[in-house]
């Protein structure tokens, strides 16, 4: 049972119309009574309002059909205009058998919703409750008020009003299951939706397609995956919402290369694609580094008949730049021919991450002259980029100008990239000081930056005390457990190492896998640390990574064991580096991609120093233009050099 909910009372909320006649009769009205209502239908069809209702004020007893004003309160509706639809009401109140009028349930539907499309709530609640005030009120009233408050952003209102109609002891039917699951999605109600599906199970009337799609929306924002799955295979029929929904399920549950299959699927089986389908595939693309799918949806785009919006637009170059292909991204944006604050700050992100932040920040300059104002998240993209470029004066600089030039406000993400910035410089006495005087009380992710500049700069006594904060603010996040565990083993403190660990093991933390993921032949493949023993060992990897090998020891290359952090010797730090999954995924696509093709391999978690190295050399040798992305940034190998042996 919902808990008892008072109705919102006093929700006007002021809305401004300007009605404008695009269409004008062509003929004036006849004065011949028989033709007035034919003459009013033609007005009402042509959107000529302002003539229909004169015409209806002029002569109110000669219109008495109730579908004569359902029609005209509809045209009012699809403009939102609630100066007309005031003007029909004040006529059917007006009228000598308005009484019997007004007790028609489709005049009363109509007004319901034009009042709440219009924001008068409180008036659509009026019509409403007189109306329900007698037996026998049809479904569509009581939807028409439950869809007035969902659409007006009052969720829990609209489900109390079907609560309301089950009280009243009536049966819904397809129209009510959908509003009152739209509305249990939006709030996240899984328990009360799982209700309204009973009910949909139980009634005699089949779930029509609309309600089969609001389950599938349901589950998916309550992360029901398994369910989401049933409902999509027990539907009759399918239509693009459905599959999209599905998509969001997969991808809810991180299960990337599925939501790709099913896109895949989509195609085959000839169902086509909306924009929401793309502007939710390609996110996908991009966290992976699905370059080949990304461009696909790219020509699908192109060869649509119609015109790509803004956000579509958008998503295309985000894909491109987070698969560090930001130059074609800079011609897409360039050739866009509207563009809304979040275009430039997907163009200003793309340089930061790829490491362009000059470029980036000309682009900024150029933003601003156009006279768009830059954001939050504007500033978070050019300071984080300061930070990873190492320029720190620029930094603070941009950091000081936010709230004097540009009236954005420094949140604790700013803070958190400035901080960041000054550590990674080495200016950790300064980054201390800007904690000590922020505004608001540090976050994990500010501390959690400050430990890494210990790491990068071997602070051990000041690493200890701020992992002790760390260790309140986020007991369970494992990467903080990690980070202090490899201050220690930079340090050769193997005891504090072991401490570290038993404290993670008494807590059940456990430390997250290295892993990497590569597109090969529209699938994508994983690979884990010290994983991948079948590829290993097969006679394919060996023959290549033998002859890798060889060539890298041309060039003088010696594995720089130093990174792994574990007190064992010297052979087996070696196969552990060995083992690195962005090693393996690179063989992997030396092995099955066509020579000359570029390697694009994302990993979720920094790259260590060896295999940065290592790559490099990869790279060099094989004549491979290799892009890695980890979680910081890219990192682009192409090394110019004629390939050798491998």
């Amino acid at each position: 049972m919902l808990a008892a909910i008072s109705v919102v009372s006093n929700t006007s909320i002021p809305t401004n119309f300007t009605v404008i006649s695009c269409l004008k009769s062509k003929k004036p009205p006849s004065k011949n009574p028989r033709n007035l209502n034919q003459t009013l239908k033609f007005l009402t069809k042509s959107g000529n309002l302002d003539e229909a209702i004169r015409l209806i004020e002029s002569s109110p007893s000669k219109f008495t059909d109730p579908e004569t004003y359902s029609q005209l309160l509809q045209s009012c509706i699809s403009r939102k205009s609630l100066h007309h639809g005031q003007r029909v009401y004040k006529q059917l109140l007006k009228q000598e058998d308005s009484e019997k009028l007004l007790e028609n349930h489709n005049l009363k539907s109509k007004l319901i919703t034009l009042f709440s499309v219009c924001g008068e709530l409180d008036e659509a609640r009026i019509i409403f409750e007189n109306a329900v005030e007698n037996e026998g009120v049809p479904e569509s009233v009581w939807v028409a008020m439950a869809i007035g408050y969902s659409k007006n952003g009052f969720l829990r209102e609209a489900l109390l009003v079907y609560v309301e109609m089950l009280w009243n002891c009536m049966e819904p039917g397809n129209f009510a299951f959908s509003t009152a699951l739209k509305a249990c999605a939006d709030l996240k109600e899984l328990w009360v939706g799982k209700g309204v599906h009973a009910q949909v199970v139980k009634s005699s009337e089949g779930p029509d397609q609309v309600v089969n799609n609001s389950l599938l929306r349901l589950y998916t924002q309550c992360e029901c995956f398994d369910e989401v799955l049933k409902v999509f295979d027990q539907m009759p029929e399918r239509n693009i919402a459905s599959w999209n929904s599905l998509i969001s399920g997969f991808v809810k549950e991180d299960k990337l290369g599925e939501a790709l299959d099913v896109f895949r699927r989509m195609q085959r089986e000839g169902v086509g694609f909306s924009w929401v389908t793309l502007t939710t595939i390609l996110p996908i693309c991009a966290r992976v580094t699905a370059l080949c799918s990304g461009k696909e949806i790219h020509v699908q785009i192109v060869k649509s008949a119609r015109r790509p919006d803004v956000l579509l637009l958008n998503s295309l170059v985000d894909m491109y730049v987070k698969c560090g292909v930001f130059d074609y991204g800079r011609r897409l944006f360039d050739g866009m021919r509207s563009k809304d604050l979040t275009s430039w700050n997907t163009m200003l992100t793309g340089y930061g991450i790829n490491g362009y932040m000059r470029v980036a920040m000309d682009l900024f300059n150029e933003m601003v002259s156009c006279g768009i104002r830059p954001d939050d998240v504007t500033f978070i993209a050019l300071l984080s980029g300061c930070s990873h470029a190492g320029l720190t004066e620029d930094g603070q600089k941009l950091f000081h100008r936010m709230e004097m030039d540009f009236g954005v406000t420094p949140s604790l993400e700013h803070y958190a990239c400035l901080v960041d910035m000054l550590g990674r410089a080495g200016r950790i006495d300064d980054a201390l000081v800007v904690v000590k005087n922020m505004p608001m009380r540090p976050s994990g992710s500010i501390w959690g930056s400050l430990l890494n500049s210990c790491r990068l700069h071997s602070e051990v006594p000041l690493a200890e005390a701020i992992a002790k904060r760390l260790f309140e603010i986020e007991p369970y996040n494992p990467g903080n457990y990690v980070m202090l565990s490899n201050i220690y083993a930079n340090a050769g403190m193997w005891d504090s190492v072991n401490m570290v660990r038993e404290m993670m093991q008494t807590r059940r933390i456990r430390k997250e896998a290295g892993c990497s993921w590569v597109q090969v032949k529209n699938k994508i493949h994983t690979f884990v640390a010290g994983g991948g023993f079948k590829f290993r060992n097969s006679d394919e990897y060996k023959k290549v990574w033998n002859k890798l090998r060889e060539a890298m020891e041309e060039v003088g290359y010696v594995t720089n064991t130093d990174v792994v952090l574990h007190d064992v010797n010297e052979e087996t730090k070696a196969m552990w580096v060995c083992g690195h999954s962005e090693r393996l995924a690179t063989v992997f696509s030396l092995l099955y991609t066509a020579a000359g093709m570029p390697i694009r391999i994302t990993k979720n978690l920094r790259v260590c120093v060896d295999c940065h190295s290592w790559i490099k050399i990869v790279s060099r040798v094989t004549g491979r233009v290799i892009v890695l992305r980890d979680t910081n940034r890219f990192h682009h190998f192409k090394e110019d050099g004629v390939p050798r042996r491998a």
